[in-house]
């Protein structure tokens, strides 16, 4: 307990799944965390998830591709609790759809909240912590690593993190400055964002294909854990609070000499 006491935290997209869970794990090993989203619902239930679990946090609403709102995002961080040491850039989505069938308006919107933001929010980021140092921990995904059929915006997008956080943590350590940069690559976790891009997936299939996927999982071709037998060696989908727990590590002291890497979540599913 308590590997971030004092210190303090914004976690992007924390109206849900990893992002909701790594506010509780933060706010749980004690950051006082500023949660965003543009989901003020969620939001509301992951602050009252925190304070029932008897940490310190409070809310935002964020579009993460909106330059003006980082620095009001920080403004209000630092008014509240004082300067960040913690960014956890999470929010994402997933649009997939075939390349041939894919539209500009899609792929441009992909960039915008799961690569701009990552931009936007490390800047702000580096300019929040240049004088007392932190650790930015940014969401990548396996996809990032490997190429898939039917998602390859969302794999443009991640790949792109991937390399802008080792570009980042270069360009943080040549100015001197103590602040730590690293992205985490999650395989198959049972989280909204992989629900729908399930479906979506789903819907730009053929009927024979969809009937084929559903014969292949046993009847349910949107159940992560099902589809997770076939492609994952540990045999299930993960757990928000496992990855959380990854982001807690480098969000804390104990990784200390640890920047630029790519951290990997995913059951064993990039061993394979």
């Amino acid at each position: 307990m308590g590997q971030v006491n004092g210190k303090i935290a914004i976690v992007t997209g924390a109206a849900s799944g990893i992002g909701r869970a790594a506010a509780i794990v933060l706010a749980r090993e004690g950051a006082r965390v500023m949660a965003t989203d543009v989901d003020e619902a969620g939001l509301k239930e992951t602050l009252a998830l925190i304070t029932k679990a008897g940490g310190t946090a409070a809310t935002a609403r964020q579009d993460v591709t909106d330059e003006a709102r980082w620095d009001a995002v920080v403004a209000e961080t630092e008014a509240a609790f004082g300067a960040p040491n913690i960014l956890v850039n999470n929010a994402g989505i997933a649009i997939a759809g075939a390349i041939m069938d894919y539209s500009l308006a899609d792929w441009q919107k992909q960039m915008a909240v799961n690569t701009d933001s990552v931009f936007l929010g490390t800047r702000a980021a580096m300019r929040a912590m240049a004088k007392g140092g932190g650790s930015i921990i940014n969401l990548s995904s396996v996809a990032g690593l490997r190429g898939s059929a039917g998602v390859s915006a969302y794999c443009a997008s991640k790949g792109a993190v991937r390399l802008f956080t080792k570009a980042a943590a270069v360009e943080c350590a040549t100015l001197g400055l103590n602040i730590r940069v690293n992205s985490v690559h999650p395989g198959i976790i049972d989280t909204p964002i992989w629900q729908k891009s399930i479906t979506r997936i789903t819907e730009t299939m053929q009927p024979d294909q969809v009937s084929a996927l559903t014969a292949h999982t046993g009847g349910n071709a949107l159940d992560p854990n099902v589809i997770a037998l076939g492609g994952t060696p540990m045999g299930r989908a993960g757990k928000p609070e496992e990855v959380a727990l990854l982001i807690l590590y480098l969000a804390s002291d104990a990784s200390s000499f640890t920047t630029g890497q790519e951290h990997v979540v995913d059951g064993g599913l990039t061993a394979s």
